[in-house]
């Protein structure tokens, strides 16, 4: 799609990417791009300057050229009314930071602000480079709180692992049901990111193998247990990541023992009741696969009780790259700019 070819109706956000380098932030760009209600106004990186985000990734045939991101470009732009930042955590603080002084509202792909909890934050990532702004930030996944992104300056976009999981366990949280939990989660190397470890992505050592990595110290711990327990389940979780060999995809199996026993047919109740009027959270009648929900903002949960442990077992599918990141952080501004939530999504 030629740039002059990129039309936009009246009123609609003019938004930067700032790190549009990364896996994240270039999918971010390429969403906005072709959204039909937003204008993308810039992508910026630190690396790859003056280049064509469309010559670095072309399947997203995004035609901008990258720059760097400093206040005459900003001042060259004029008015932005929002931003989404795919910088790593403790970086990207401070580009919101100089952002928000702007005026624009700001969707974070980083850690920076998911954690409420100043003390939490700085247990698991160190210093928070901007704790004054941790009161402007609202947790961003959209089906546990939409009324409060709406109204938000800054929109914590959720961990891919935290959104799978929450949204598999949500409804047995609501009902009282989590005596105690652990997630064995999968993910794609592309989770990684681009600049990941050869030992990470090389093809020599994903393919044909699953590793475990961060044991017993994963960053999304905290913030698992953060979101569980607003929707009513304070606990500790024991989660645990592996890496299997796929580009994109994520799978969250939880285990759940249950405060009672469930059967099936409550399990399918709760939920319907929590789902049934989510446009992105697909309930399944069998367990889902990654394939299924690749390249799209879709969710797919699926839960059974087992009638010989007792206890109750949830999966979280989702393409970590999309609702796990970047199609997520659409979603939001969707909502923050009271667009339809499913705008350029479907």
């Amino acid at each position: 799609m030629a740039e002059s070819a990129q039309t936009f109706a009246s009123g609609s956000p003019r938004v930067l990417v700032a790190g549009a380098t990364g896996f994240a932030g270039a999918l971010a760009a390429h969403l906005i791009w072709r959204h039909p209600r937003m204008e993308l106004a810039a992508v910026t990186g630190r690396s790859e300057i003056g280049s064509a985000l469309q010559d670095l990734y072309p399947q997203y045939r995004v035609p901008l050229e990258i720059q760097e991101l400093e206040e005459p470009l900003l001042d060259s732009l004029g008015d932005l009314q929002a931003a989404v930042v795919g910088y790593p955590h403790a970086a990207a603080a401070p580009t919101v930071g100089m952002l928000r002084g702007r005026g624009m509202r700001v969707v974070d792909l980083s850690a920076d602000f998911r954690l409420a909890d100043l003390a939490a934050y700085e247990s698991w990532y160190g210093a928070h480079p901007r704790p004054d702004l941790l009161p402007q930030a609202v947790y961003g996944l959209t089906e546990m709180h939409r009324d409060r992104i709406a109204g938000a300056q800054i929109v914590a976009n959720p961990g891919c692992y935290p959104t799978a999981s929450v949204l598999a366990l949500a409804p047995l949280a609501r009902a009282g049901l989590i005596a105690d939990l652990v997630i064995d989660a999968k993910q794609g190397v592309s989770g990684a990111g681009r600049t990941a470890p050869v030992e990470t992505v090389h093809l020599s050592y994903a393919a044909e193998n699953i590793t475990p990595y961060k044991v017993a110290k994963h960053r999304h711990t905290p913030e698992i247990e953060q979101e569980l327990a607003l929707q009513g389940a304070s606990l500790p979780v024991q989660f645990q990541a592996h890496l299997v060999p796929l580009d994109q995809g994520e799978m969250a199996s939880c285990y759940v023992t249950t405060t009672r026993r469930v059967d099936d047919a409550e399990l399918a109740e709760l939920y319907a009741a929590a789902y049934d009027s989510e446009p992105f959270v697909e309930v399944v009648q069998r367990p889902p696969g990654v394939r299924e929900v690749r390249g799209t903002n879709f969710c797919r949960v699926f839960a059974a009780s087992d009638s010989h442990t007792g206890k109750v077992i949830a999966f979280g599918a989702l393409d970590n790259l999309w609702k796990g990141t970047s199609s997520q952080a659409i979603q939001n501004l969707n909502v923050m700019f009271g667009l339809s939530e499913t705008e350029g999504l479907l």
